[in-house]
């Protein structure tokens, strides 16, 4: 770790720095106080600010603060007044305490850092010192049952453009709010060496973060032929870009290696990051000592339309090690999909998010206990929700109403199901649901409050944690909104779009099930999708879609985390995309989904023709079940074109 922290502080010193560039930046809780992380997220939003992982910075909820004033003056009034307790030298910003009266089976906790449902008390303290513009102590801990976890405890030097974290940082590399496939906040916070910046780089909106954390201790690490002891190091990577407002798009790595006497250089882990598949475990060449590890990847969106009821629309593919041989085809893959809308009706938000993933998540030839820390797997919290080490595809759904009624305080309704795949793996699973129900109220500098948590785990047994609470609420102002009309300015933009669209698909179909059979199928089916639009500049629009198809007699699904169109002078438009695919046989196939097409616009008004040329490339699904074919390579790849012609309608 030592010679990580000069090798980044290396790389702090290297990065060029402007005269006016700002100091270091405290970060904001992670599932750590849940009403003002909400206030947080409605406000970047509304100021077209997309996120595509977190913490959040302090100075970015401040940047955006006089874009959501227009629209919210007095969710921006409440947000700036807790903001002032980090305009300080030093301060608590966060505390809180618990106590809960639980009952039945022992479970994880969604993103609580490794809680579990028989855990009777809870606490965490956040505070922080900043002596000067570069240099803050950042001071916190979360504690519940037989663990305390120093989430929040670290040193941050630097500037905008280069913090250097040395500490207990979180990190969650995903859009999404309940769940991250890579890394979030469902095990206890790993001590990190982490490089990032809060104020984006060049005209591209360009934001970075790369980390080299410890695990926890694991005695299943296997090399040269034995299970060895040792703490496996993680290596993470962000990169994104937002070249135009409220449109956003990452790229994560994450990268487990070394412990026990496995190779762990700063050489391998370049090597393996730019080569990963000639390093990872689907190199057939392979065996478990020359393989550099584990690795994980993601390609991530968000949208947020600009219209009268605003919201964000926001895509997760990921994908376990590489698939085909090949560094940009992501296998045994993952695809998430959420849309947030942070005001409907005054006085309600609502959020939807679903996952499903292949098998093969959380699970590793060289590492036994997988990606896990301290018990708990680090990613998407239902990877706790099976038995260990079962690698077992599954489907999540997650569903949050906030509501802030008239009589003061917040209402919070969740609702999660999961279920996983029994025609494989382990079996015997069953669907497993979960609700909270919570309401909380600011009584000065104390937020009150109860939640109660209750559900069924995948095994078929009951669980339910009762808890009250109190919060400290450092703004000491109530968060009651009253009327919202009153204030605020209509600032929608009036080129943001939704539309649906409908019409015939010709698809042709190469299924590769092994090393000889290729056959090919052809069919007419329907095409559907939704979606929405802005424009980005005179003649260009970025959006988001939802397609379905039915391709053979199976439903063939896909996403567009890029979708660029651009019109020329008249009514023609020529459109680019590229995205996702989800198609529904036996087990579910993922992989690359992109194409182009041409729209005649407003052949009737608000209504357009449109030519799509569209490729479902290589979309993999493992040989998993008794009926798949049984041959030297694990997998059937799906390659299906389509052309589709179609009727959009705008609103």
């Amino acid at each position: 770790m030592m010679r990580v922290s000069r090798a980044a502080l290396t790389l702090l010193i290297a990065v060029p720095l402007c005269v006016s560039a700002r100091g270091v930046s405290p970060y904001l809780p992670l599932n750590l106080d849940p009403t003002i992380e909400r206030q947080i997220e409605r406000v970047l939003i509304l100021a077209d600010k997309p996120v595509l992982k977190r913490p959040i910075a302090t100075a970015t909820v401040l940047d955006a603060l006089p874009a959501a004033c227009k629209r919210d003056p007095q969710l921006c009034g409440e947000v700036r007044r807790y903001l002032r307790i980090y305009m300080r030298s030093w301060g608590v910003t966060e505390a809180s305490v618990e106590g809960a009266a639980t009952s039945g089976s022992d479970t994880a906790v969604p993103n609580r850092y490794g809680m579990t449902t028989d855990s009777s008390w809870a606490a965490s303290v956040r505070g922080y010192w900043q002596p000067t513009d570069h240099a803050l102590v950042s001071v916190g801990a979360v504690a519940y049952d037989n663990e305390v976890v120093p989430e929040g405890s670290f040193l941050s030097f630097g500037w905008d453009r280069a913090q250097l974290d040395l500490g207990y940082r979180a990190h969650w590399l995903s859009p999404l709010s309940d769940s991250s496939m890579l890394v979030s906040t469902q095990a206890a916070t790993m001590p990190s060496v982490t490089i990032s910046n809060y104020t984006p780089l060049t005209r591209w909106g360009i934001s970075y973060e790369a980390f080299i954390a410890s695990m926890s201790e694991s005695h299943t690490i296997e090399f040269q032929g034995e299970s060895q002891t040792g703490r496996p190091r993680l290596a993470g990577v962000h990169l994104s870009m937002e070249p135009a407002s409220g449109w956003a798009l990452g790229v994560n790595r994450l990268l487990q290696y070394g412990g026990g006497g496995r190779p762990g250089s700063i050489n391998d882990l370049l090597h393996a990051f730019f080569s990963p598949s000639r390093y990872d475990n689907t190199n057939a060449n392979l065996n478990d000592d020359q393989q550099f590890g584990n690795q994980v990847a993601s390609v991530t969106s968000s949208f947020l339309f600009p219209g009268k009821v605003p919201f964000s629309v926001y895509f997760e593919y990921a994908g376990e090690d590489t698939s085909a041989g090949q560094n940009y085809l992501l296998g045994n893959a993952a695809l998430s999909a959420g849309i947030h809308f942070p005001r409907l009706w005054d006085h309600f938000d609502l959020s939807y998010e679903v996952s499903e993933w292949q098998n093969g998540w959380y699970v590793n030839s060289v590492y036994g206990d997988g990606l896990t820390n301290k018990g708990h797997v680090i990613g998407h919290w239902a990877g706790d929700d099976r038995r260990f080490s079962d690698g077992i595809g599954a489907q999540s759904h997650m569903l949050r109403v906030g509501w802030e009624p008239a009589f003061g305080g917040l209402v919070d309704v969740k609702f999660r199901t999961l279920d996983n795949q029994n025609s494989y793996g382990g079996g015997g699973y069953k669907r497993a649901y979960d609700g909270t129900l919570s309401y909380s109220r600011p009584l000065r500098y104390i937020t009150v409050g109860a939640e109660a948590f209750v559900g069924r785990d995948v095994f078929g047994e009951d669980f339910s944690r009762v808890a009250a609470f109190f919060r400290y609420n450092p703004s000491g102002e109530s968060p009651w909104r009253g009327n919202l009309d009153d204030g605020g300015a209509d600032v929608s933009d009036p080129t943001a779009e939704l539309f649906v669209e409908a019409g015939p698909a010709f698809n042709r179909v190469r299924i590769d099930l092994d090393e000889t059979t290729s056959p090919r199928v052809s069919n007419t089916g329907a095409h559907v999708a939704v979606g929405a639009r802005r424009a980005v500049s005179e003649r260009s629009d970025l959006g988001a879609r939802l397609e379905a198809d039915d391709v053979d007699g199976h439903t063939l699904l896909s996403v567009r985390a890029i979708d660029y169109r651009y019109r020329f002078r008249g009514p023609i438009a020529l459109s680019v995309f590229v995205g996702a695919s989800r198609y529904d046989l036996a087990t579910p196939a993922m992989g690359l989904y992109y194409g182009g097409g041409l729209q005649w616009r407003d052949v009737l008004p608000s209504w357009d023709v449109g030519l799509d040329l569209r490729t479902a490339k290589k979309v993999a699904r493992d040989h998993l079940l008794p009926s798949d074919p049984q041959s030297v390579r694990p997998d059937s790849f799906y390659t299906v074109n389509s052309l589709s012609l179609y009727l959009t309608k705008r609103f």
